[in-house]
């Protein structure tokens, strides 16, 4: 028999992960799980054609594509992020934005090491794991939207990106202990970018509780996720 789920999509932070499965136009999300069920988790046990894991971790900077050489990898990062001095830095490239991706390694801890390992591809390669904003920029290209606004809150970390068209305006993590410090965050870089939240809508990649969900419609045009 085929197994006919064919993608898997892996979202991890410090409290566990949850994931979404998707097998031609069908697609289930797990919830948010502990991380002591990965090993009784059937959907992980299982090889697809393609996996993704991504890690909430604020220890990551975009820079445009044209500054950046290997050697400098962890000087540029460290000049704008917190890492510690036996950190390694790797890095990945974001050619739609003509940018590049770079991040602490320490994101590569023992639960992303672990799924990691454990869910493969079918062809038996691993999937590596890349911070959650590396996907956010994957996911703003296929917004139709004029505004792209895209967010994720997660462990008290608000990370989001903007952009105009095709144009990124904002790549950025943010300190946040709760939600309405997040929503400060958002409306604060939206009045920079000069951007009307009435006439936007805001897409995130983390479940949000009714109450926030509500607050931000009073400003959004609408919320929408992904």
């Amino acid at each position: 028999m085929i197994d006919k789920i064919d993608r898997i999509s892996i979202q991890v932070g410090l409290s566990g992960y949850s994931f979404k499965l998707q097998a031609d136009d069908e697609l289930t999300s797990s919830g948010w799980m502990g991380a002591e069920s990965i090993f009784s988790s059937k959907e992980l046990q299982r090889r697809y054609s393609d996996v993704e894991i991504s890690v909430f971790t604020p220890k990551c900077a975009l820079v445009p594509a044209q500054f950046h050489t290997p050697e400098v990898s962890k000087q540029m990062l460290a000049d704008v992020v917190d890492i510690a001095e036996d950190d390694s830095v790797s890095y990945v490239p974001v050619p739609q934005f003509a940018a590049v991706l770079l991040y602490s390694d320490s994101l590569s801890g023992t639960l992303p090491k672990i799924i990691s390992e454990t869910v493969v591809k079918t062809d038996g390669t691993k999937s590596r794991p890349l911070p959650e904003v590396y996907y956010m920029l994957q996911d703003l290209i296929n917004i139709k939207d004029y505004n792209k606004i895209m967010a994720a809150y997660m462990d008290g970390c608000l990370y989001l990106v903007i952009a105009q068209g095709k144009s990124l305006l904002l790549c950025n993590t943010f300190k946040a202990s709760d939600f309405t410090t997040a929503e400060y965050y958002i409306f604060l870089a939206m009045k920079k970018l000069q951007l009307n939240p009435e006439m936007s809508t805001i897409y995130f990649r983390t479940p949000l509780g009714e109450d926030s969900i509500m607050s931000l419609y009073r400003y959004f045009r609408d919320v929408e996720f992904v």
